[in-house]
């Protein structure tokens, strides 16, 4: 039976976890604190509760330069339920909420009478309601058609931040692995489970301009007339803030374990930020893994172009998408304790996701393992056989 140290984890999520952590975790499972209770037992509402969910905020607050003001220049950050899917919808019941507020104030400050509002409303909305996404690959796109079948509008990383207003970004494969800016977004959401921590949670990162009392929310009596969707109350990012993240059962050993990991990137054994070096890091990792994909592209082809090449999540195909070549590389990896690298379902071939808790050994090990193949595919090829 392999050891924890025999395998090199590369899968999309849940992804690796710091074994330094996952042994801290397998005590305080047990036993939280010399409580005799352990972290998953304890009550989401008690003080232990509190000052761990406190504690994940004060990392990424730090870690992201989050402003913390409670004017319309502050964030909130929230952990809630439902994954990045989950946010999809949460992203686009607000936004229009939002929208429908600022033209609703409008209308009142021009005079319009409130037997009309209603009507004019529903004029503004078919002629300026729009919600603009940039589809880029199979997430953006789940995103686009959950926003089109909410209000029915018509494996890349942007290598830096694109503009527009009330721009939001799903950084469920990219949190933490660099810094951003995120004073240029109204609001980033990820799920917790590929940088940042176990599946369970998901963490959002919410712009106060978009929060009561700075945007007033419209009565869902508008809303139902207008035939615009009102969102159920666990995604109601307003709800959610007002509560501190805790309006219904919040899983404190899911949050735990991203504060450990928050706290493991705030500090390093010089005392230093790791933060700071992370994207070196993430970039060496990825250009070792890319240059030996590059240098062998009669045997593997990259899905994405160069230009928007994603350093965590690298989608390859083998021999053009060869299913027999590709399962060969497949069972190769495994044989060396390289494992997660299939494809996702819906696309195929492989995928090799970089996230922050794989080491830079076990990108090492794996760039090794694409040039032996890459080689013995190309001199079987040269023999007349695959």
């Amino acid at each position: 039976m392999p050891s924890r140290d025999d395998v090199h984890y590369f899968g999309a999520g849940p992804a690796p976890l710091p074994t330094a952590i996952l042994e801290e975790a397998s005590k305080v499972i047990l036993n939280y604190n010399d409580s005799g209770v352990g972290i998953a037992e304890i009550s989401h509402r008690s003080p232990e509760a509190n000052a761990i969910l406190a504690n994940a905020k004060s990392g990424l607050r730090q870690l992201l330069d989050i402003p913390d003001s409670e004017g319309p220049d502050g964030y909130e950050i929230l952990f809630l339920h439902g994954g990045g899917s989950g946010e999809f919808s949460a992203t686009v019941y607000h936004m229009v909420s939002v929208w429908v507020a600022r033209q609703l104030r409008q209308l009142k400050e021009s005079g319009v009478k409130e037997d009309n509002i209603v009507e004019k409303l529903r004029e503004v909305l078919e002629k300026k309601m729009r919600l603009d996404y940039l589809v880029t690959g199979s997430w953006s796109l789940k995103a686009s058609q959950e926003a089109a079948r909410l209000v029915g509008i018509d494996g890349v990383e942007f290598q830096s931040t694109p503009s527009g207003h009330n721009l939001i970004a799903d950084m469920s494969s990219n949190f933490l692995s660099r810094p951003i800016n995120v004073r240029k977004h109204a609001a980033i959401f990820g799920g917790a489970q590929k940088n940042i921590g176990t599946t369970g949670i998901t963490i959002a990162i919410i712009s106060n301009t978009l929060l009561p009392p700075h945007t007033e929310m419209p009565d869902p009596k508008i809303m139902r007339k207008l035939g615009l969707p009102i969102g159920p109350i666990v995604l109601d990012w307003p709800t959610i803030a007002k509560n501190n993240s805790l309006y219904n059962t919040l899983p404190i050993f899911d949050v735990w374990i991203a504060s450990k990991v928050m706290d493991r990137l705030l500090h390093n054994s010089s005392g230093s930020p790791r933060i700071s070096t992370q994207e070196a890091e993430s970039n060496k990792k990825a250009s070792m893994l890319y240059s030996a994909l590059d240098n062998s592209s009669g045997v593997y082809s990259v899905v994405p172009d160069k230009s928007v090449r994603s350093r965590m999540n690298i989608c390859v195909r083998v021999k053009g998408g060869d299913a027999d070549a590709e399962k060969a590389f497949l069972k190769g990896a495994e044989s060396r304790g390289l494992m997660g690298l299939k494809g996702h379902r819906s696309v195929g071939g492989v995928r090799i996701s970089n996230y922050n808790a794989v080491p830079v050994e076990a990108a090492e090990k794996l760039t090794r393992y694409l040039e032996e193949f890459a080689k013995e595919q190309q001199e079987g090829g040269a023999n007349g056989s695959v």
